[in-house]
This record gives C-alpha cells, structure tokens and sequence, in this order.
C-alpha cells in the first residue's frame, strides 16, 4: 500500500516538511534520517535544506521516492 496519500495529508499543501514528518511519511525513525544524512549526504535519496538549522525536506523528492517503491512492488 502506498505512503502517498499519507505524505500529502503530512504536506498539507507545503512544499517543505520536517525530519520527524519525513520519518513519518516513509516509515523510519528521524535519527535513521539524520544517520543516513550524515553518512551519505543524503536519506534514501532525497536531500534536504537547512533553514535556521533545521532540515526541511522537499515534499516533491518525497513523492517521487514513494511513487518508486510503489512501481518496485
């Protein structure tokens, strides 16, 4: 079952969502977010931008790697 209906009620029509609610959208825990960050410079193939020292993560990559697993499956 897809995560793509649940990434847009998290967007809820931003274009930017936070580390905790990417882990949500894709099922992962934050800190396995930051890890793969920081070992790969990006997680599961989206980077993110800081503002203010935050991470927001672009919804549209989000979707992209949702619709990519759901194409695998």
């Amino acid at each position: 079952m897809s995560n793509l209906p649940e990434l847009v009620r998290i967007a809820a029509g931003r274009d930017h969502i936070n580390t905790r609610e990417y882990g949500r959208a894709i099922n992962r825990d934050p800190q396995t977010l930051r890890k793969n960050l920081c070992v790969e410079g990006a997680a599961y193939g989206v980077r993110p931008v800081k503002v203010r020292g935050r991470l927001l993560w672009p919804v549209s990559d989000i979707a992209a790697l949702l619709a990519a697993e759901e194409l695998k499956a």
